[in-house]
Protein backbone atom coordinates (compact mmCIF):
# COMPACT_ATOMS: atom_id res chain seq x y z
CA UNK A 1 0.00 0.00 0.00
CA UNK A 2 0.80 3.34 -0.23
CA UNK A 3 -0.30 7.04 0.60
CA UNK A 4 0.28 8.82 -2.70
CA UNK A 5 1.11 7.95 -6.47
CA UNK A 6 4.08 6.53 -7.33
CA UNK A 7 6.70 7.30 -10.03
CA UNK A 8 6.59 5.90 -13.11
CA UNK A 9 9.51 4.34 -14.57
CA UNK A 10 9.75 3.77 -18.69
CA UNK A 11 9.14 0.16 -18.03
CA UNK A 12 6.36 0.35 -15.45
CA UNK A 13 4.51 2.82 -18.28
CA UNK A 14 4.96 0.58 -20.68
CA UNK A 15 3.10 -2.00 -18.37
CA UNK A 16 0.51 0.58 -17.47
CA UNK A 17 -0.61 1.33 -20.59
CA UNK A 18 -0.24 -2.08 -22.23
CA UNK A 19 -2.96 -3.44 -18.91
CA UNK A 20 -5.26 -0.56 -19.92
CA UNK A 21 -6.76 -0.24 -23.24
CA UNK A 22 -3.42 -0.45 -25.20
CA UNK A 23 -3.25 2.18 -28.03
CA UNK A 24 -4.65 0.21 -31.49
CA UNK A 25 -2.62 0.62 -34.79
CA UNK A 26 -4.40 4.10 -35.96
CA UNK A 27 -3.31 5.80 -32.47
CA UNK A 28 0.36 3.80 -32.49
CA UNK A 29 0.55 5.33 -36.13
CA UNK A 30 -1.09 8.92 -35.46
CA UNK A 31 1.48 9.02 -32.30
CA UNK A 32 4.46 8.01 -34.38
CA UNK A 33 3.43 10.74 -37.40
CA UNK A 34 3.27 13.58 -34.75
CA UNK A 35 6.78 12.30 -33.78
CA UNK A 36 8.32 12.26 -37.42
CA UNK A 37 6.75 15.10 -38.60
CA UNK A 38 6.73 17.57 -35.51
CA UNK A 39 9.44 16.76 -33.32
CA UNK A 40 9.95 19.44 -31.56
CA UNK A 41 6.24 19.77 -30.26
CA UNK A 42 5.26 15.91 -30.36
CA UNK A 43 5.13 16.66 -26.35
CA UNK A 44 1.51 18.63 -27.34
CA UNK A 45 -0.08 15.03 -27.76
CA UNK A 46 -1.89 13.51 -24.67
CA UNK A 47 -0.29 10.36 -23.56
CA UNK A 48 -1.42 7.28 -24.35
CA UNK A 49 -2.89 6.09 -21.63
CA UNK A 50 -4.57 9.62 -21.11
CA UNK A 51 -6.31 8.56 -24.54
CA UNK A 52 -7.43 5.89 -23.16
CA UNK A 53 -9.06 7.01 -20.38
CA UNK A 54 -10.69 10.06 -22.04
CA UNK A 55 -12.57 7.28 -24.24
CA UNK A 56 -13.48 5.57 -20.60
CA UNK A 57 -14.53 9.05 -18.89
CA UNK A 58 -16.55 10.15 -22.47
CA UNK A 59 -18.07 6.86 -22.32
CA UNK A 60 -19.19 6.57 -18.57
CA UNK A 61 -20.64 10.20 -19.04
CA UNK A 62 -22.65 9.11 -22.05
CA UNK A 63 -21.49 12.12 -23.53
CA UNK A 64 -23.50 13.57 -26.81
CA UNK A 65 -22.34 17.38 -26.33
CA UNK A 66 -18.03 17.47 -26.07
CA UNK A 67 -16.27 20.48 -26.85
CA UNK A 68 -12.16 20.21 -27.08
CA UNK A 69 -10.04 23.33 -26.78
CA UNK A 70 -6.83 22.79 -28.17
CA UNK A 71 -6.86 19.90 -30.97
CA UNK A 72 -3.26 19.54 -32.05
CA UNK A 73 -3.17 16.54 -34.32
CA UNK A 74 -5.80 15.15 -33.10
CA UNK A 75 -5.15 12.14 -30.37
CA UNK A 76 -7.28 13.58 -27.71
CA UNK A 77 -10.20 14.54 -30.10
CA UNK A 78 -10.11 10.84 -31.54
CA UNK A 79 -10.26 9.37 -28.13
CA UNK A 80 -13.09 11.51 -27.09
CA UNK A 81 -15.35 10.81 -30.30
CA UNK A 82 -14.42 7.23 -30.04
CA UNK A 83 -16.44 7.33 -26.05
CA UNK A 84 -19.49 9.65 -27.07
CA UNK A 85 -22.70 8.15 -27.49
CA UNK A 86 -24.84 7.07 -30.11
CA UNK A 87 -25.67 10.59 -32.02
CA UNK A 88 -22.94 12.53 -30.11
CA UNK A 89 -20.75 15.52 -31.76
CA UNK A 90 -17.42 16.84 -30.69
CA UNK A 91 -16.53 20.01 -31.45
CA UNK A 92 -12.86 21.10 -31.80
CA UNK A 93 -11.34 24.34 -31.13
CA UNK A 94 -7.94 24.93 -32.68
CA UNK A 95 -5.99 27.79 -35.07
CA UNK A 96 -3.36 25.57 -36.73
CA UNK A 97 -4.51 23.76 -40.00
CA UNK A 98 -1.06 22.25 -40.34
CA UNK A 99 -1.44 20.56 -37.09
CA UNK A 100 -4.94 19.59 -37.76
CA UNK A 101 -4.66 18.31 -41.41
CA UNK A 102 -3.07 15.53 -39.71
CA UNK A 103 -5.80 15.20 -37.33
CA UNK A 104 -8.70 15.06 -40.12
CA UNK A 105 -6.46 11.69 -42.17
CA UNK A 106 -7.35 10.01 -39.07
CA UNK A 107 -10.58 10.62 -37.55
CA UNK A 108 -11.60 9.66 -40.97
CA UNK A 109 -9.15 6.77 -40.98
CA UNK A 110 -11.12 5.88 -37.63
CA UNK A 111 -14.53 6.70 -39.01
CA UNK A 112 -15.41 9.00 -36.40
CA UNK A 113 -14.92 12.35 -38.94
CA UNK A 114 -18.67 12.64 -38.87
CA UNK A 115 -19.02 13.43 -35.44
CA UNK A 116 -16.60 16.12 -35.24
CA UNK A 117 -16.75 19.64 -35.98
CA UNK A 118 -13.40 21.79 -36.72
CA UNK A 119 -13.57 25.56 -36.09
CA UNK A 120 -10.48 26.94 -36.95
CA UNK A 121 -9.59 30.65 -35.15
CA UNK A 122 -8.61 31.99 -31.65
CA UNK A 123 -10.42 30.08 -29.37
CA UNK A 124 -11.96 32.62 -26.96
CA UNK A 125 -13.36 34.27 -29.44
CA UNK A 126 -15.19 31.34 -31.07
CA UNK A 127 -15.92 29.67 -27.79
CA UNK A 128 -18.42 32.79 -27.24
CA UNK A 129 -20.39 30.98 -30.86
CA UNK A 130 -21.68 28.51 -29.26
CA UNK A 131 -25.23 27.98 -27.14
CA UNK A 132 -25.69 29.80 -24.47
CA UNK A 133 -27.95 27.23 -22.50
CA UNK A 134 -26.11 24.18 -20.03
CA UNK A 135 -26.00 21.54 -22.18
CA UNK A 136 -22.49 20.21 -22.88
CA UNK A 137 -21.60 17.11 -21.36
CA UNK A 138 -18.21 17.31 -21.60
CA UNK A 139 -15.31 19.47 -21.90
CA UNK A 140 -11.48 19.18 -22.62
CA UNK A 141 -8.87 22.25 -22.35
CA UNK A 142 -5.53 21.60 -23.49
CA UNK A 143 -4.26 24.66 -25.22
CA UNK A 144 -2.67 27.78 -25.07
CA UNK A 145 -1.46 28.08 -20.61
CA UNK A 146 -2.56 31.48 -20.43
CA UNK A 147 -6.03 31.18 -22.26
CA UNK A 148 -6.97 28.71 -19.66
CA UNK A 149 -8.79 31.29 -17.19
CA UNK A 150 -10.78 32.46 -20.70
CA UNK A 151 -11.38 29.14 -22.22
CA UNK A 152 -13.18 28.11 -18.14
CA UNK A 153 -15.29 31.22 -18.31
CA UNK A 154 -16.68 30.40 -21.86
CA UNK A 155 -17.27 26.72 -20.29
CA UNK A 156 -18.83 26.76 -17.07
CA UNK A 157 -22.00 28.07 -17.57
CA UNK A 158 -22.36 25.94 -21.07
CA UNK A 159 -22.11 22.58 -18.60
CA UNK A 160 -25.27 20.50 -17.76
CA UNK A 161 -25.55 19.94 -14.44
CA UNK A 162 -23.37 16.90 -13.33
CA UNK A 163 -21.23 17.79 -16.94
CA UNK A 164 -17.37 17.27 -16.39
CA UNK A 165 -14.57 19.57 -17.79
CA UNK A 166 -10.97 17.97 -17.75
CA UNK A 167 -7.83 20.46 -18.03
CA UNK A 168 -5.06 19.04 -18.68
CA UNK A 169 -1.28 20.01 -17.90
CA UNK A 170 -1.67 21.53 -14.71
CA UNK A 171 0.95 20.42 -12.82
CA UNK A 172 3.79 21.83 -15.52
CA UNK A 173 6.23 19.11 -14.83
CA UNK A 174 6.37 19.97 -11.20
CA UNK A 175 6.71 23.65 -12.09
CA UNK A 176 3.93 24.93 -9.92
CA UNK A 177 5.12 24.80 -7.32
CA UNK A 178 8.24 27.11 -8.24
CA UNK A 179 6.75 28.86 -11.53
CA UNK A 180 9.69 29.64 -14.00
CA UNK A 181 7.74 31.84 -16.79
CA UNK A 182 4.96 32.58 -17.65
CA UNK A 183 3.35 29.37 -18.62
CA UNK A 184 4.07 28.29 -14.99
CA UNK A 185 2.62 31.01 -13.48
CA UNK A 186 -1.03 31.48 -15.18
CA UNK A 187 -1.37 27.34 -14.51
CA UNK A 188 -0.37 27.98 -10.90
CA UNK A 189 -3.03 31.00 -10.64
CA UNK A 190 -5.41 28.84 -12.98
CA UNK A 191 -5.32 26.08 -10.22
CA UNK A 192 -5.92 28.43 -7.67
CA UNK A 193 -8.89 29.72 -9.16
CA UNK A 194 -10.30 25.88 -10.02
CA UNK A 195 -10.36 25.45 -6.11
CA UNK A 196 -12.11 28.42 -5.22
CA UNK A 197 -14.50 28.33 -7.95
CA UNK A 198 -17.99 27.10 -5.74
CA UNK A 199 -19.63 26.03 -8.93
CA UNK A 200 -17.65 23.24 -9.32
CA UNK A 201 -16.36 20.18 -7.30
CA UNK A 202 -12.69 19.67 -8.89
CA UNK A 203 -9.98 16.37 -8.04
CA UNK A 204 -6.87 16.64 -9.49
CA UNK A 205 -4.99 13.57 -11.24
CA UNK A 206 -1.60 12.63 -11.39
CA UNK A 207 -1.96 11.60 -15.02
CA UNK A 208 0.51 12.43 -17.44
CA UNK A 209 1.24 16.14 -16.78
CA UNK A 210 -1.01 16.62 -14.73
CA UNK A 211 -5.83 16.09 -15.13
CA UNK A 212 -8.32 17.93 -13.38
CA UNK A 213 -11.75 16.91 -13.62
CA UNK A 214 -14.06 19.22 -12.23
CA UNK A 215 -18.10 18.49 -12.28
CA UNK A 216 -20.38 21.06 -12.90
CA UNK A 217 -23.13 21.81 -10.21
Amino acid sequence: MTTKSIPLTDELHAYLVGHGSPPDEIIRDLAEETRAVLPDEATMQVAPEQAAFLTFLTRILGARHAVEVGTFTGLSSLAIARGLAEGGRLTCFDISEEYTGIARRYWARAGVDDRIELRIGPAGDTLRELPHERYLDFAFIDADKTGYPIYWAELVPRMRPGGVIAVDNVLRGGAVIAPRNEGDRAIAAFNDEVLADVRVDAVMLPIADGLTLARVH
